[in-house]
């Protein structure tokens, strides 16, 4: 095989969104578009990997870099086509020996799968390998026209296309794969003589046709090549990918009873055992282990639900939260950065930020871990077994031993000794007849207002 090397175009303007967010980092499935081209990239072995920006965003580039580092992007600057874009990474590809593929930032649904295609043409023969799909309609987009055999013997773009060339509905996507001695040279003659004055990348087809190269076409399913350019692509995208990650979750045995209700992310690692209900939301980062329920209207990112565990109904778990074995997270419950142990409880109205809750612990409703001082934050450990009553505030940081009792409504600041009962509230006081003399005083007043 090969040494293969990856060429991303991210230089775009992405106007059509309407944002101030750059287009190629807005998210479908939890994920930067972006970040979605790099990882199909990395999957298919491409090092180095150069992300072509545009001098409008520089957000886009520190992004590339902070993920792959130094020297992986490219500045395109001014924006002259596709053809100048690649070419603007000549530079960093000088010293590589092997394939390029050459793909899109804005192409959120194509995988490694999908492009290991051009890599297998490659293989076979072909000198230019070139990512087709066959459109339900064909529109604007780019024809490819084929020769004898699986020779393509032609990219024509729609507006040049003759009337017998409009009904072809094999097209181009962009996305192709060849040598990168080669791609530079062909980039070398690729002249801008067209109506916009640019240099395009397809010109290249052509250029290698005369030299009597082998060019051919690898097919990928229509959804898999969609370029997003506006915020209805985008929603269309994410619900593409939404609909397939359903089905692969159902298709390895996750129970959910109204799928179509149901969010991932592109990261979400769900059991087969497992039951979803309704309206729950998977943020990125999140691992369900199997047995495990989540109930209706939860909301979970960064965290794990081990086996046997019951989410919800109307709970929420952020970020560094583990939920034991048999554990209970129950409704209008937020935890975060806080594990807890097998069969550990915490039914109702709690807040629990910061922390451990031991094995068979239980947390009552309306308890507060006081985390936060205004400056930094500090860890609750409750104990095994512990029992904290109803509407207490635990303030940070404070141990509560294993066994040991809080009473409801306390504030506890002290750290609570294995099997103790901590209570923190005044003696409660009884006035008789207070009530009925209140009522009358202020009914009198009333009245005679």
């Amino acid at each position: 095989m090969h040494k293969r090397a990856a060429v991303i175009l991210a230089a775009g303007q992405g106007t059509r969104m309407r944002s101030s967010t750059p287009k190629v980092l807005h998210a479908v499935g939890g994920r930067a578009m972006l970040d979605r081209a790099i990882d199909a990239a990395q999957a298919l072995g491409c090092d180095p990997i150069v992300v072509v920006v545009g001098a409008h965003s520089p957000e886009v580039g520190e992004h590339v870099e902070k993920r792959l580092g130094k020297g992986s992007t490219a500045l395109q600057d001014p924006p002259l086509g596709t053809g100048h874009a690649v070419r603007s990474a000549e530079a960093a590809l000088k010293d590589f020996d092997g394939d390029v593929v050459i793909s899109f930032a804005d192409v959120p649904l194509l995988d490694d799968t999908a492009m290991s295609a051009l890599f297998t043409v490659r293989e076979e023969g072909a000198d230019v390998a070139v990512l087709g799909f066959h459109a339900h309609d064909p529109g604007a987009y780019g024809r490819l026209v084929m020769g004898i055999g699986d020779d393509l013997a032609a990219i024509v773009e729609a507006k040049e296309a003759t009337s017998e060339q409009l009904h072809i509905n094999l097209c181009n996507s962009g996305v192709m794969a060849l040598p990168a001695r080669l791609l530079f040279e062909l980039l070398a003659e690729v002249t801008n003589d067209n109506a916009k004055g640019e240099y395009y990348l397809t010109d290249i087809v052509a250029l290698a046709r005369a030299r009597r190269l082998h060019c051919r076409v690898a097919i990928a399913a229509e959804e898999d090549v969609m370029g997003v350019n506006s915020q209805v692509e985008l929603a269309m995208a994410e619900s593409i990918f939404q609909h397939r990650r359903r089905g692969d979750l159902l298709e390895a045995g996750v129970s959910m009873v109204a799928p179509e209700t149901v969010f991932f992310a592109y990261d979400s690692d769900i059991a087969g055992g497992v039951l979803i209900e309704p309206n729950v939301v998977f943020g990125p980062g999140v691992t369900v282990e199997a047995g495990a329920k989540i109930r209706a209207f939860s909301h979970l990112e960064g965290c794990t639900v081990r086996e046997g565990a019951e989410i919800g109904p109307y709970a929420r778990l952020r970020p560094k939260a583990d939920i034991g074995p048999r554990a209970k997270v129950g409704n209008f419950v937020e935890v975060k950065n806080v594990t807890m142990g097998a069969g550990a409880k915490a039914n109702h109205l709690a807040y629990l930020g910061d922390g451990e809750v031991g094995a068979k612990a239980n947390v009552g409703a309306g308890t507060i871990f006081c985390n936060y001082d205004g400056f930094g934050k500090a860890r609750t450990i409750v104990g095994e077994g512990a029992f904290i009553g109803s509407n207490s505030s635990l303030v940070a940081p404070v141990t509560i031993g294993a066994g040991a009792y809080v009473g409801s409504g306390s504030v506890v600041t002290k750290d609570v000794a294995p099997d103790a009962l901590a209570l923190e509230r005044s003696d409660q006081v009884e006035k008789p007849g207070w009530a009925k003399k209140f009522r009358a005083a202020k009914q009198a007043r009333k009245d005679k207002a």
